[in-house]
């Protein structure tokens, strides 16, 4: 990869701070036999200007918790013969017995055609309690049909994080550092809220509306916040060095050596999974806005200014990490951004 490449990456990416998109961003791109690139553009905190962005910052990942820990500890279960994809969640889970969940499989659940609520207010519906709210969405009636229809939600993470916890005993944060993040050096990567010791190296993010603060070290997520900083939607905290990591082990022919899930999980999961059905998805990967699925470019964000790219078949990654939340909720910027970066990222350059 060229410096043209990292040039033009860098031209973007301060556009980016300059109409305050972000305060800030750090990135990288690589790929098999290549140099990794990366850099950082911006501050660290708009109130701390003499301070810039530095690749060892610490992010809020927000809904790349669903990929760095749920999909992936999906499938050191299912690559140990442990879960099937196509099971009734009714006939694995005692509290889903007898209750409109009963049907649903992992396999609907990853490709968000489970039928399952939309949005929900957690602590509305079920309080505060952390059992009475698991208990609460997994006997939840369903918003349609399941396999009717391609409709994203926070749920189906929820309820697919609940069911790596009750199939391994053990809660997520413990079963992602010994399957997952341990194996693969991923050391700085956990979930919040973090210790005072790191907080300073966190990327600021939305201002809490009771403290008045900005939110570092815990997840701007409510429903993460109130699962304790640990579930399925959103939580974990993490460093671009960390995302390289864990990237580049997708893409890696030896990786299931190294971890749990190796390129058979990686490969299943970066096709396309809803046959008719559109939005096309893979299993919580989706193809990258502005790609065909051919390309086999698949992408997984939200607004909040994390995403991760992945493409097997190119042998090559890429990541963008912006605590754009400091800002705004608006989508609109940040996604042109995305995918001007994806573009350049991905053109051989």
């Amino acid at each position: 990869m060229s410096t043209g490449l990292e040039e033009r990456i860098a031209q973007l990416l301060h556009q980016g701070v300059e109409d305050r998109v972000f305060p800030g961003a750090v990135w990288a791109v690589g790929g098999s036999g290549e140099d990794v690139l990366h850099g950082s553009v911006g501050v660290f905190d708009p109130e701390r200007q003499a301070e810039p962005m530095r690749l060892a910052t610490i992010f809020d990942m927000a809904s790349l918790t669903k990929i760095m820990a749920v999909w992936a500890a999906t499938g050191v279960l299912w690559e140990q013969g442990r879960l099937d994809l196509d099971e009734p969640l009714g006939s694995m889970i005692p509290d889903v017995a007898g209750y409109p969940l009963a049907p649903v499989t992992v396999h609907q659940l990853l490709t968000h055609t489970a039928g399952v609520p939309l949005r929900a207010n957690l602590r509305a519906l079920y309080g505060i309690e952390r059992d009475d709210i698991h208990r609460g969405v997994l006997r939840e009636a369903l918003h349609r049909q399941p396999g009717t229809a391609v409709e994203y939600t926070d749920r189906a993470a929820l309820i697919m994080g609940m069911v790596v916890e009750h199939l391994n005993g053990a809660t997520l944060d413990e079963i992602c550092a010994k399957t997952v993040w341990g194996p693969l050096g991923m050391r700085q990567t956990r979930f919040g809220p973090l210790p005072p010791a790191v907080i300073a190296q966190v990327a600021p993010t939305e201002l809490d509306p009771d403290s008045g603060e900005r939110l570092r070290g815990v997840a701007h997520d409510f429903s993460a916040r109130l699962l304790g900083g640990v579930c399925g939607i959103a939580g974990v905290f993490s460093v671009l060095g960390d995302v390289e990591a864990f990237l580049h082990h997708l893409i890696a022919d030896d990786g299931a050596a190294e971890a749990g899930f190796g390129r058979t999980w990686v490969e299943k999961s970066l096709q396309i999974h809803t046959r008719g059905l559109e939005p096309a998805r893979g299993l919580f990967w989706h193809p990258a806005p502005g790609t065909h699925p051919s390309e086999g470019i698949f992408v997984h964000y939200r607004f909040t200014g994390t995403a991760m790219w992945v493409n097997r078949a190119r042998g090559r990654w890429a990541a963008l990490l912006t605590n754009k939340l400091y800002y705004s909720r608006e989508r609109e910027p940040i996604a042109r951004i995305r995918d001007e970066f994806r573009a350049l990222a991905f053109s051989g350059g």
